[in-house]
């Protein structure tokens, strides 16, 4: 092979090469910029987003739960917390996604098809435990609707004040409601509601 030959092959190659780079510099552009856009709508409806630690690159953006977002920012102490916490789990398994309904029954999908019987008597036996917890719960907010609605979408369903009420005058009065919920949950709690396992459930925007 010629000189002339050889060298048109390496600059061949070298704008082979920027090329390639050039494009992985826009994909990553677009996927910053788009997930960007993402955390920034996801903000602007009320959603409270943690970002990754400095340096953590592969690690995505999450959804923070209501409680985790409200304690982030100090208006939660560890006992509301704690208090919030037993109430959303008893909430989300009592309900499950068909809702509060009799223990026996179950709709397709409920546990994994062909599961033996101790599985489907264990989770029946599971969400009534946690319906009649959720319910006890409920008395000691007397049933108050705007307690329960507060403890049922921030707790329940995790979602931020802002979120559940879609205005910031109203996610302020919702977040005052929760706070005395908490703090009647909290005494009013013997340890008779659901276990509380150290899970991550959030939301990660990619």
């Amino acid at each position: 092979m010629s000189r002339t030959a050889h060298l048109a092959r390496l600059e061949r190659a070298r704008l082979l090469t920027l090329e390639q780079r050039g494009k992985a510099r826009a994909e990553a552009t677009a996927v910053a910029t788009g997930i960007a856009e993402t955390v920034a709508l996801s903000e602007a409806r009320g959603a409270g987003i943690a970002a990754p630690p400095v340096g953590a690159r592969s690690k995505p953006f999450r959804r923070q739960p209501g409680l985790d977002w409200l304690a982030a920012k100090g208006r939660l102490d560890a006992r509301q917390v704690r208090a919030g916490e037993r109430y959303g789990l008893c909430y989300r398994r009592a309900l499950g996604p068909t809702g509060i309904g009799s223990s026996l029954d179950f709709k397709a999908g409920d546990v994994p098809q062909g599961a033996p019987l101790a599985a489907v008597l264990a989770q029946a036996e599971a969400r009534s435990r946690a319906a009649i917890a959720l319910d006890n719960y409920r008395r000691l907010l007397g049933r108050q609707p705007a307690l329960l609605a507060a403890c049922d979408r921030i707790c329940g369903q995790e979602l931020t004040p802002r979120e559940a009420t879609g205005s910031e005058r109203d996610a302020g009065q919702m977040e005052a409601v929760l706070g005395v919920a908490l703090d009647l949950l909290a005494l009013g709690d013997r340890g008779g509601g659901c276990d509380v396992r150290s899970q991550d459930e959030g939301l990660d925007i990619v």
